[in-house]
């Protein structure tokens, strides 16, 4: 690999990044940085050196990463590597049933090049994967080490619990796996998944050998240490051969689970709501502009439904996060952007109303979406509405999140769904008279004049909706 020297900058850790002893994850002058101790160095310079990773590095299946020569004298590491910066870190809870899918068969895919090329993983989280748009990357080359015969995959818990589980939950039960990863950061436990799938419910595919069966290993040698059942597997005559089988048997069954969600409500919305052709052209038209006239960048799109805008902002910006609510909307995105080859638009699922928190250790090993999110451009299209009136959020404290959101000198491009409007009166319809008697539009540019500078202004052919271009903090 190629080696660069190291900028003199101030390090910080990487909150996610303590769980290996061997290697740690820093950030240093805007650049993600790797540092091994003496045994990861080794196992990192036996990796660069293989073809099978420099296959996965020109396939783009690795982050982009390097060595950096000479191993800069004031960090305590034997090696420093420098990672490819990923545009935007999600987590697994913010994907779609596809999206995890397509993790679960990378992480497999990544696994079966190293066993053959004489490497394992040290772990199998879905973690260890990010995105490209809507491409998936394997960003922990930390996990790669030597494989040692008679051992089995030390990640195969990990992967149940974090990619394995979820997918079986939603394929076998139909219920958003979203909730349970959200709620545990180290997945659906074995115990867990057993009273899921009780009686008749085991026999589903994958759910007998990788939930029962594998609950019940664990069961078994729970009070075994792991050399004791390594030389266990090993006198049974556990080989590489049998861990290739493994990876292939979970590959074949990963793939088996492909699940298409149904119809609902917002999967049909640009259909069904109430934008007339002019209105419609005349909103694209907005978006292009605001865009385009703030520059290259990140734009969050919030409320992004079918993507379309977010397809506009992709013209300009270098990328977009597209933020919807209904999984099955963004899982349909989702497979459309993969079958594009697109590479600047990542789709996620989110509740605007309950936004990802910090989570993990100390609350900080996951960042909150709020922490991550700022962006260039922010896009809060047909959304203060459903916040305001939908979630009763008070007006005011919507407009202070899309700002926060937003960077100090970067544009907030807002739609404010007047009162009379269809859809603000469906809304309305189904809460207490009077219960929002500032939800007005003077009020609302009001509220966007303490937060910025009103740059662009179009009301659509409607006359019931107003599209704002706002310069926040400007």
């Amino acid at each position: 690999m190629t080696g660069v020297a190291l900028p003199d900058a101030g390090l910080r850790a990487e909150p996610g990044s303590f769980r290996d002893p061997g290697n740690r994850v820093f950030h240093r002058a805007g650049e993600v940085l790797r540092g091994l101790d003496e045994r990861s160095a080794r196992d990192w310079r036996a990796l660069a050196a293989s073809d099978f990773f420099r296959d996965l590095l020109a396939n783009r299946q690795v982050c982009g990463t390097e060595e950096l020569f000479p191993t800069p004298v004031d960090v305590p590491w034997a090696a420093v590597l420098r990672h490819e910066r990923i545009p935007f870190v999600s987590h697994p809870y913010e994907w779609s049933y596809g999206m995890l899918r397509d993790a679960a068969l990378l992480h497999l895919e990544v696994l079966r090049a190293a066993l053959t090329a004489g490497f394992t993983t040290k772990d199998g989280s879905a973690y260890n994967v990010q995105w490209r748009g809507a491409r998936p990357v394997f960003i922990d080359v930390g996990s790669f080490e030597a494989a040692r015969d008679g051992e089995p995959w030390a990640g195969y818990r990990q992967f149940c619990q974090t990619l394995l589980y979820p997918l079986l939950v939603q394929a076998h039960l139909g219920l958003d796996f979203q909730p349970f990863l959200r709620a545990r950061i180290d997945g659906i436990e074995p115990d867990q998944m057993r009273r899921l799938f009780g009686g008749a419910r085991r026999w589903r595919a994958g759910v007998l050998t990788h939930v029962h069966l594998h609950g019940a290993m664990q069961d078994r040698n729970a009070e075994a240490s792991t050399s004791t059942v390594r030389a266990q597997l090993r006198s049974a005559g556990y080989s590489r051969e049998l861990a290739l089988a493994t990876v292939r048997g979970l590959t074949k069954l990963v793939r088996r689970l492909d699940h298409r969600p149904g119809e609902t409500h917002w999967s049909d919305y640009q259909r069904t709501c109430a934008y007339s052709m002019p209105d419609r052209q005349a909103k694209e038209q907005f978006v292009d502009r605001a865009v385009a006239a703030t520059g290259p960048g990140r734009v969050l799109d919030l409320g992004a439904n079918d993507g379309r805008y977010a397809r506009i902002a992709a013209r300009h910006a270098d990328h977009v996060v597209a933020v919807e609510q209904d999984p099955a909307v963004v899982d349909a995105l989702y497979r459309a952007l993969r079958e594009e080859g697109e590479g600047r638009i990542l789709p996620l699922v989110m509740d605007l109303a309950d936004p990802s928190p910090g989570g993990g250790w100390r609350g900080v090993e996951r960042a909150a979406f709020t922490d991550r999110a700022r962006a260039d451009v922010v896009l809060a299209l047909a959304l203060v509405h459903h916040l305001a009136i939908g979630r009763n959020v008070p007006l005011p404290e919507v407009l202070d999140q899309l700002a926060a959101l937003t960077v100090t000198g970067g544009s907030l491009v807002v739609e404010f769904v007047h009162p009379d409007d269809p859809m603000a009166r469906r809304l309305l319809a189904n809460k207490p008279d009077g219960l929002f008697p500032d939800y007005r539009r003077e009020v609302f540019e009001s509220l966007l004049a303490a937060r910025g500078r009103v740059v662009g202004r179009t009301e659509l052919p409607s006359g019931t909706r107003t599209l704002y271009q706002v310069v926040v903090g400007g």
